[in-house]
């Protein structure tokens, strides 16, 4: 946990942690809301006339949970916000108006002039909107969502009722909404790589609006204490630098960032015109390294066995939104059951989990939403957020892989398809160019290609059986080891060449403690009856998950429960369903490499 408290719950009320600056304004809270069914607001500009809304939503809630007070599970796919945006223009000062993530197309108005266009339901976007601000003005948010298959939905059921493990859709905005203000020169994005070999920091910095006279300076420290600073010219609207981050304080060259040890380094960035200040971030970074060599992954040089758990991020309340107390709370709880990491599935989660993640100590995987029909319009729909999604998590220290596809979804055929092949292998090495410094899975689950890891789903509920399908890790890779898939781990013309091979989905024994009233709830495998009993099949399936011999890890299904899917360790409310004491004891088994909790 990050030693300085105050410093942490700072951060953790800022919707960016890791990218603060001092003036800005929460846009969070009551917003004027409509349905446009007929899509009058646009077409004959309904949206500027003052009875066209007809109630209040609470942002960034979406309209389908109790927390945006409205809470009507009901299809409308055109969604209107409004609200005042009290901002006086100040001379040479740029507002930038921020968005975390808003299901699915979006479209900003300010007063009566359209200012941008975005399409993607899980990535940030930013709008400059200087020029557009007076001294009253309105902003006004148009949100397009029809839950098409072709587009990245993730778990939201695409159909008019929810099946299987697929959830309430999610419409209009759902993440963060806030305001900064900066100079004229500002830093736009920066890249923080760590390079634990030669103790260094590689920066890549991004300055909008920057000139010939346009300067990035910079200061590192940890805990109070001036590790070093730097200075440099800004080329083309970009400058790159190494920074030596070594000390003679650590006990080994560097404070080294690992889930035993989670310490992050503090670093300011100033951008500066002609020596003027023109805009100050607050940011942090943690010096850690994640890699494969042979079968296995290493932590910092060091072999790590990854215990995750599945989060799907989703409270019966506020649907796949979340509290910054919410967050902390649900990873307190991964911490105290023994896990050492988060599987973040099929969402791209608020920044603050992220941050909370870097400053508690939990590895994580970051995911891709699916989309569940292949064509060269999917295609197009996933690059439309691909590097934004990359770009969100590069700076974290915890986050040491990404999920670009699950269970073939969306890829259907990919067993055999060699387009479809070509689709994820291409992800792969795209996700390979914009962050080499982490692991990539291809597709998590089976009939995989290209991948980091080899990462097989197995929801066997027979103990026995389960440690027999893998007698090796060279066997299970060559066939279907899984009994409940029965998918081979590779597609064709693909096959195991050594790497690291992990069950990243396994478990999901329901148990339903009534928290939510449902007509049918479900898990996997047969159900049992008495926690009692479903502690044992749960001891016993991790048992035989630790018996297997060559695994790099395990994610267990999963860390709560969500709507109709009852196999959480905690409930609806995210509240213990068992002793936390007996999952970490199932949890722990017997490996020695790693990081425990005890």
């Amino acid at each position: 946990m990050e030693k300085n408290l105050t410093k942490f719950y700072e951060r953790l009320q800022h919707p960016r942690p890791q990218m603060i600056r001092e003036n800005w304004m929460d846009l969070n809270g009551l917003w004027d809301f409509c349905f446009d069914d007929d899509n009058t607001g646009l077409t004959e500009n309904a949206f500027l006339a003052e009875d066209f809304f007809d109630r209040q939503i609470c942002v960034p809630y979406a309209y389908q949970t109790a927390k945006s007070l409205i809470g009507l599970n009901e299809d409308h796919p055109i969604v209107w916000y409004r609200r005042p945006l009290p901002v006086t223009r100040q001379n040479g000062r740029r507002y930038l108006l921020h968005f975390e993530a808003v299901d699915y197309a979006c479209d900003v108005f300010v007063n009566d002039r359209h200012v941008f266009h975005h399409e993607g339901g899980h990535t940030p976007f930013t709008v400059d909107v200087t020029e557009y601000i007076s001294e009253s003005s309105t902003l006004y948010v148009r949100a397009e969502d029809f839950n098409r298959t072709s587009q990245p939905i993730g778990k939201q059921s695409w159909k008019q009722e929810n099946f299987l493990c697929w959830y309430t859709r999610t419409t209009g905005i759902w993440q963060q909404v806030w305001l900064e203000e900066t100079g004229q020169q500002y830093l736009r994005e920066v890249r923080m790589i760590p390079d634990i070999d030669n103790a260094s920091l590689d920066l890549d910095m991004f300055v909008e609006g920057a000139g010939q006279d346009t300067q990035i300076c910079g200061f590192v420290r940890f805990r109070g204490h001036r590790i070093t600073s730097f200075a440099t010219a800004v080329k083309s609207g970009r400058a790159r630098l190494s920074v030596d981050v070594s000390s003679e304080d650590a006990n080994f060259r560097l404070h080294f960032w690992s889930p035993a040890d989670p310490n992050l380094y503090d670093i300011e960035f100033e951008v500066l015109e002609r020596g003027v200040l023109m805009d100050h971030v607050s940011s942090y970074f943690g010096m850690r390294d994640i890699a494969v060599k042979g079968n296995k992954v290493f932590l910092n040089n060091q072999e790590f066995y990854q215990r995750l758990v599945l989060d799907q991020g989703y409270w019966s309340d506020g649907g796949m939104t979340a509290t910054p107390e919410q967050l902390l709370a649900d990873l307190t709880k991964i911490r105290e059951m023994g896990f050492n990491g988060a599987r973040k599935h099929q969402k791209i989660e608020d920044a603050r989990y992220m941050y909370l993640c870097d400053a508690m100590g939990l590895v994580m995987w970051a995911e891709l939403p699916s989309f569940f029909e292949f064509s060269h319009i999917s295609s197009e729909n996933v690059m439309k957020e691909f590097h934004a999604f990359a770009a969100k998590h590069i700076n974290h220290p915890s986050v040491i892989a990404y999920t670009l596809m699950n269970e073939s979804w969306g890829v259907n055929e990919i067993y055999r398809d060699k387009a479809q092949q070509a689709f994820v292998n291409g992800l792969y090495w795209m996700m390979r160019s914009l962050d080499p410094s982490r692991l990539v899975i291809g597709n998590d689950g089976w009939e995989q290609t290209m991948s980091d890891i080899v990462a097989v789903h197995d929801y066997n509920s027979d103990p026995e059986s389960l440690m027999a399908s893998y007698p090796d890790i060279e066997t299970a890779a060559a066939g279907s080891p899984s009994r409940t898939s029965l998918r081979h781990c590779f597609a064709q013309n693909h096959a195991y060449s050594g790497q690291p091979f992990m069950i990243s989905e396994f478990g999901g024994v329901a148990y339903d403690t009534g928290t939510r009233s449902i007509d049918s709830s479900w898990g996997y495998g047969k159900r049992l009856e008495g926690q009692e009993a479903v502690l044992e099949k749960m001891a016993a399936l991790c048992r035989a998950v630790h018996s297997i011999d060559g695994l790099c890890g395990f994610c267990y299904t999963q860390l709560s429960d969500v709507e109709q899917e009852v196999n959480g360790l905690l409930d609806h409310n995210h509240e213990y369903k068992f002793d936390p004491e007996a999952i970490r004891l199932m949890m722990a088994g017997d490996k020695e490499n790693g990081f425990l909790f005890l």
